[in-house]
């Protein structure tokens, strides 16, 4: 399979990082000592791909923000990684004023204006620094990969394009154009680094439409500039879609509003949800030793510790997508087996008497020394072992705290029989109404999603009740008065969306983590297991992916940036179900449902499916953006 567009990002970066050469295959050269100056948007595109040991073997001594006071270091040249924004170019200017670096390489994350560029020439000439500035290049790298199927678009600024912004009642026609440019250049740059220009289909009459319609004409008037144009030549045979283009999906947050509430049960998933969990960077309150604090002293300040969730970390990247409990027993095992290989360095030693032993005594015992030595090799790889086990152990903890103090269990298990439409085994309001049983979030939550999934919406005289029950549990009720106007709204709309006949069985309790050694004390925790089941966006990419005739997705439409004439139709040119896929949610994504397609992709042999999202938020940050809605 050709290469992921993560893999693609990083040899973007690296070309850039190299004054976009391609970096050099020998290593033995020394590279070339630079500074890398970046604005907040090129840090978060660089920081979940490369590490800081990365740049440094890349020649990278220093990286530093552009508008933070830097020192000038004039034998040095220096790659600037930014945003063509106003107040960056300004700070350029200043930079070659002031004569910081010797060279001056600009990197621009998305394509610079002309009159832009034409600031920098004229304050290059006023500084007499023209021979200075070696090279300008646009990157188009406008987007942030966290894992090799999944991208978003920013995480600065990104209340711009969020749910909220999009679906304010207020917003002018000028803002939403504003939105649908941003979001376009982003998916513009993601096109380019693939090398591919998709087939787009989307729903009709929503904002994902108005992002297809942009993003078509964008690629189009590319295409027709033959000589400029980004998608030509060396860079499409190299593509993975050199014969076969992918289809891109966009789809709109709105038609499935119950599952960025949902409560999860994966463990990626259950970290973002309960945890501080940001560009695969994952922080984690560390409970102090219980020693009692004496009488009068201040509590002790939590520590947070932070930890990168990588993709080196074959850990992570086997279990991300795996139900909590498998992944608490995972991480016992995996502490067992290195204790082993721990104790079997320690039994070495003690044989070969190192225990304070005159030399002659070690001499005789040349077949250890054998042995030892491969123990001594391995250190390094126990040690990385080791960390990674100690970080696992940590974020799993914490995770399990969060599960067991708001019986998330309980919920997780309740919201897939209301989304699936099961009997229900206890009454809502039982729920509702247990102080015991989670968070004033959490209730809410778990109502929204009986509101967003009922057929009928309750009678007046349920909800007063439920209301009630509510405010009691000290919820804010203007998340639920935005979703009564968007349910009264797409009802006229459309149908419900279907969730699939999802199913959680309840195992048998945990067997080998109940053990006595184990870290981890699950008791009164459910063991459920996850069938598989399509939320709603996976099934519509499925019907286009393909080719399936479903009422759901008939009336989508259909563009190809590559015919010579737009074409306003449904009607799909190509008849052959797609390869490779991706699919956008704009307005917002999450975790649930990444891991519902990368489950959906295992399935299909040889297919590939990345998915995307504007922004990529947890429950409580939906919740946020619902009640600022709904206090409207």
């Amino acid at each position: 399979m050709a290469a992921s567009v993560r893999e693609k990002q990083t040899a973007a970066l690296k070309r850039m990082l190299n004054f976009n050469a391609p970096p050099l295959k020998n290593t033995a050269a020394e590279p070339v000592w630079k500074v890398l100056i970046y604005d907040r948007f090129g840090q978060d595109i660089i920081s979940p791909l490369l590490s800081v040991k990365e740049l440094r073997d890349m020649g990278i001594t220093l990286h530093l923000l552009l508008h933070s006071d830097r020192d000038p270091i004039p034998d040095v040249p220096a790659v600037y990684f930014v945003m063509p924004t106003e107040e960056n170019v300004d700070r350029i200017c200043q930079d070659l004023r002031n004569q910081l670096y010797e060279s001056y390489y600009l990197n621009f994350i998305s394509a610079i204006s002309r009159s832009k560029l034409e600031d920098i020439a004229s304050a290059a000439l006023a500084a007499n620094a023209v021979n200075q500035v070696t090279k300008v290049f646009d990157q188009y790298l406008n987007f942030i990969t966290l894992e090799d199927d999944m991208f978003i678009l920013c995480n600065q600024n990104k209340e711009h394009i969020s749910y909220h912004a999009i679906n304010k009642p207020d917003i002018m026609d000028t803002d939403m154009e504003g939105i649908m440019d941003t979001i376009v250049d982003s998916l513009f740059c993601f096109f380019v680094t693939l090398g591919a220009v998709p087939i787009i289909r989307c729903p009709r009459g929503n904002a994902a439409e108005m992002v297809a319609v942009k993003l078509d004409k964008k690629l189009r008037e590319n295409l027709r500039d033959a000589r400029n144009s980004l998608f030509t030549g060396d860079t499409m045979g190299s593509g993975q879609f050199s014969f076969q283009r992918p289809l891109f999906v966009l789809a709109d947050r709105n038609l499935d509003l119950a599952t960025p509430l949902h409560h999860t049960w994966t463990y990626q998933a259950l970290i973002h949800d309960v945890l501080d969990f940001h560009l695969n960077r994952v922080s984690v309150e560390e409970s102090q030793g219980s020693e009692a604090s004496p009488a009068g002293a201040r509590p002790k300040k939590k520590n947070k510790k932070s930890y990168d969730l990588t993709a080196a970390d074959k850990f992570w990247q086997k279990h991300k997508g795996s139900p909590f409990p498998e992944v608490a027993e995972a991480v016992q095992e995996e502490l067992d087996t290195y204790r082993a290989q721990e104790d079997e360095v320690k039994r070495l030693k003690s044989i070969m008497g190192l225990e304070g032993e005159d030399d002659g005594a070690i001499s005789m015992l040349s077949d250890n020394t054998a042995k030892l030595t491969s123990a001594v090799s391995s250190l390094p790889e126990l040690l990385e072992k080791k960390r990674l086990i100690d970080l696992h152990t940590n974020v799993a903890t914490a995770v399990l705290d969060h599960i067991k103090s708001r019986k998330l269990d309980v919920y997780f298990e309740y919201e897939e029989k209301l989304m699936s439409k099961s009997t229900l085994d206890k009454s809502l309001l039982d729920i509702i109404s247990d102080p015991d049983a989670g968070t004033a979030e959490d209730k809410m939550r778990l109502f929204l999603i009986y509101y967003i999934t009922s057929q009928q919406p309750p009678s007046e005289a349920d909800l007063e009740q439920y209301k009630k029950a509510l405010v009691d549990a000290s919820c804010d009720l203007s998340p639920l008065n935005y979703i009564k106007q968007w349910k009264a709204f797409t009802k006229m709309a459309a149908t419900p969306a279907n969730y699939g006949s999802s199913g959680v069985k309840p195992m048998g309790l945990f067997s080998r983590v109940m053990n006595t050694g184990s870290q981890f004390v699950m008791e009164g925790v459910k063991n459920l297991v996850l069938k598989q089941h399509n939320l709603p966006v996976t099934r519509i990419l499925d019907n286009l992916m393909e080719m399936k005739s479903n009422p759901e997705t008939d009336d989508y439409r259909y563009f190809d940036p590559k015919m010579l004439r737009g074409s306003e139709s449904s009607i799909p040119r190509n008849k052959n179900p797609f390869q490779e896929a991706i699919v956008f949610v704009v307005g917002g994504g999450n975790y649930i449902e990444y891991q519902n397609l990368v489950d959906y992709t295992k399935a299909k042999q040889g297919k590939r499916v990345l998915y995307g999202c504007s922004e990529l938020f947890n429950a409580a940050q939906f919740i946020k953006q619902l009640s600022l809605l709904g206090q409207k």
